[in-house]
């Protein structure tokens, strides 16, 4: 009761931030909610300094409500479906996820890009943006002005794949499938995704979406091994530099093993689009609104003064994973 006494204000207030991005966010998909909630409340942090009697509730939507969106996002996983579906993806999403991870880990080491920025930009560069982020997160223990400065990066070259990828792919003389194959592992936001396949449908009258989208949520699964893998090297990193035994229970991302059974419910019970659609609007609405609150958690001046490494950094990960996306399907035979 304690707890729903401080928190219902900061709560409310991402709330009230979050419906009007999500609105926004559905007459412009290739932004999309979550910049929209991020950038809201980093203009209302530029005003608003105390807010003392809201931290609670914001600090709980950043965290808790950003893991139980990633928990919800499960339940969008047909596992059979996107397996029989993506497997022939499969090569070329762990050539483009190897590729995006290397180019960050470089970029970290020659750059001195902070660690975390790297680790959420190369995730979120490589798997599923904003969603991958947001459950890699909590894992590393990153703060919200890394996450805003991910968000950030991610979004800047989601809009210039979803704007030009149509047009390069009718450039390089793509077949429909190839161009499925390339926007599902060369962009890394559903909305981009969704965005970019609606373009060259347009254009070729074909029917790529189903196919670019089907890539795009195969590219998802990955977030489970990478999550886990982080978790062991954090836990190995802290016993290292403290000298005492770490208690891995805290670092366990125990919301992925709930991700993980949600889409075994949505396998195994085989659940219809009627009842996971729903749950799917949810868990986005609620990306929304813990990106509100990593807004309203950030300052946008320090944002803006830091940003240029991270977002040569989200550069060369884009560059690197179009050109490993195309250069695979030409030596699978695919282009």
């Amino acid at each position: 009761m304690e707890f729903i006494k401080k928190s219902w204000k900061g709560f409310l207030l991402c709330l009230c931030i979050a419906i009007p991005a999500w609105f926004l966010g559905q007459l412009l998909p290739v932004i999309g909610g979550p910049v929209f909630a991020i950038l809201a409340g980093m203009v209302i942090t530029l005003f608003w300094k105390n807010k003392d009697n809201v931290q609670p509730g914001i600090t709980f939507t950043s965290k808790k409500i950003l893991q139980y969106a990633v928990i919800l996002l499960g339940f969008g996983m047909n596992l059979t479906d996107i397996l029989m579906k993506g497997k022939q993806s499969l090569p070329i999403i762990i050539s483009t996820i190897s590729t995006s991870l290397i180019i960050a880990f470089i970029l970290h080491k020659v750059m001195r890009v902070p660690s975390k920025i790297s680790t959420l930009v190369g995730v979120g560069s490589s798997i599923c943006g904003g969603s991958a982020i947001a459950a890699t997160a909590p894992v590393i223990d990153a703060d919200d002005e890394e996450i805003a400065q991910s968000i950030s990066v991610i979004f800047l070259f989601n809009v210039i794949a979803a704007l030009i990828f149509p047009a390069l792919g009718s450039l390089l003389g793509l077949s429909n499938e190839g161009f499925g194959l390339f926007a599902g592992t060369a962009i890394n936001d559903t909305s981009s995704v969704t965005a970019a396949a609606a373009a060259w449908d347009g254009m070729h009258g074909s029917n790529t979406l189903d196919a670019a989208t089907i890539v795009k949520l195969t590219r998802t699964l990955a977030i489970i091994p990478i999550t886990l893998v982080l978790a062991f090297v954090r836990t190995k990193k802290e016993k290292s530099s403290s000298g005492t035994k770490v208690d891995f229970k805290k670092i366990f991302p125990f919301f992925i093993l709930f991700f993980v059974l949600a889409s075994v419910i949505t396998t195994v019970f085989n659940l219809p689009a009627v009842v996971t659609s729903p749950i799917k609007e949810l868990s986005k609405f609620l990306i929304v609104m813990a990106m509100a609150a990593i807004g309203l958690n950030t300052n946008i001046a320090k944002l803006v003064k830091t940003g240029g490494k991270p977002i040569f950094m989200g550069l060369c990960c884009w560059i690197g994973i179009a050109a490993v996306s195309l250069g695979m399907q030409h030596v699978l035979g695919i282009w």
